[in-house]
Formats: C-alpha cells, sequence, structure tokens
C-alpha cells in the first residue's frame, strides 16, 4: 500500500514491504532532503562568492554520498548480525519517522533559533553533518536497508537516497535564485504538509508492527 503517489516510481509495493518505494522516497526527501536544510544553506552562501559555495556546494554532497553508502552497508549488516527480529526493527523505525515528523510540524510554533555561534570546522563539514545528514536520516537508512530483505530492494533503496542528495545539491546550487523567487514562507508550508504525511506513514508501520508482534 502507499500513502502518496502510487506508482510514482514505477514499482508497486510487494506484500512483503508494508512501505512502497514512493513512501521511501518521501521519507528520504523529509529527512535527508533540502526543505530542512534550505534555510542553513541560504546563511551559509551569503557569505561566499558564487565559485566559492559551487565547491563547498560539490564537497557536501560527496561528503553525504560517501556517508549513505557506508552506513547504508556497514549499519545494515551490522543490524543483521544482531539478530533483530523484523517486527522490532519495524517499531523502531516507525518510532523514529514519528518523532522526526512531530519535530517538523511543531516547529513552526517554536521560537527562532539563535544565530550560530562560530564554528572552527570547515563551511564542508557544517553543512554535510548535521545539516545535510542529520543522525535521524542516517539511522532511518540503516533500518529501512535492515528491513530491505533483497540485493534489489536494498539497491533502490541506496538509489533513492542518493537521488535525494543530488536534489540537496540542486538546491545548494542555486539557493540564491530559490530564494529569490520561492521565498521562505511556500517552503515552510510544504514542509508542514510533507511532515503530516510522515506521521501517516510512521503510525502505519508502528501499527503494523505491534500488531505483529502480539500475534507472533
Amino acid at each position: 500500500m502507499s500513502l502518496v503517489i502510487p506508482a510514482a516510481l514505477g514499482t508497486p509495493p510487494s506484500p512483503s514491504h508494508l512501505l512502497a518505494l514512493a513512501d521511501i522516497f518521501l521519507l528520504f526527501f523529509i529527512m535527508i532532503g533540502p526543505i530542512k536544510a534550505i534555510g542553513a544553506y541560504a546563511t551559509a552562501a551569503q557569505g561566499m562568492e558564487s565559485k566559492q559555495w559551487a565547491a563547498v556546494s560539490w564537497k557536501v554532497f560527496g561528503i553525504a554520498v560517501v556517508t549513505t553508502v557506508a552506513a547504508g552497508g556497514l549499519g545494515g549488516a551490522m543490524l543483521h548480525k544482531w539478530h533483530i527480529a523484523p517486527a522490532v526493527l519495524q517499531l523502531a523505525g516507525g518510532l523514529v519517522f514519528l518523532l522526526v515528523a512531530l519535530q517538523m510540524v511543531l516547529a513552526q510554533y517554536a521560537p527562532p533559533a539563535p544565530p550560530p555561534a562560530a564554528a572552527s570546522a570547515p563551511p564542508a563539514a557544517r553543512l554535510a553533518f548535521p545539516v545535510t545528514l542529520p543522525a535521524y536520516g542516517i539511522a532511518a537508512l540503516i533500518v529501512l536497508v535492515a528491513l530491505s530483505g533483497s540485493t534489489e530492494r536494498y539497491l533502490w533503496i541506496m538509489g533513492l537516497a542518493i537521488a535525494v542528495l543530488l536534489l540537496d545539491l540542486l538546491v545548494m546550487l542555486f539557493i540564491r535564485q530559490i530564494m529569490r523567487v520561492v521565498g521562505q514562507l511556500p517552503l515552510q508550508i510544504l514542509a508542514a504538509v510533507l511532515g503530516m504525511l510522515q506521521v501517516a506513514l510512521a503510525l502505519q508501520l508502528i501499527t503494523g508492527a505491534v500488531r505483529t508482534i502480539i500475534t507472533s
């Protein structure tokens, strides 16, 4: 079943998988996509020339891709070796997705955050972690990989994660034009809508996992 555009990726969900590939893309778009990071990208780009910002953007993308591949491979293998039941992994993933979604939905009611203090880390490192790849995004990737069940689905999951990172790169490269044409308000509205969709997906995962645990 899919709560978002059915067959958006041309692949129907397998009966053995609760989340369709379109749903996984939505989760990645919310957790490691550009919506959550666009404000940080815009702030960082203000103090740089276009060529310098482009170089930083490519470095952030490279770091994020390497980290994603490593986390997906090593993290998923470690969870398999621990012999954690799939239903428990599904429950853990649902809880992570739910907490992140609630944070996104409720963020609009929080007071503005103070400007960050000057950091000694290079701009690329600061933007890669935790702006582009927050800890919960890496955790979600590891859980989805551990639940993949086949090489084909694993490759799909990794490909979707990297595709979202490509969107991050495009937003970084064109952040000035995006902020000038679109502005911040429409992006905040989109983030709230996507957050509500993720709440629904997370609750679907949690209820399915609890049902499996109770009946097993």
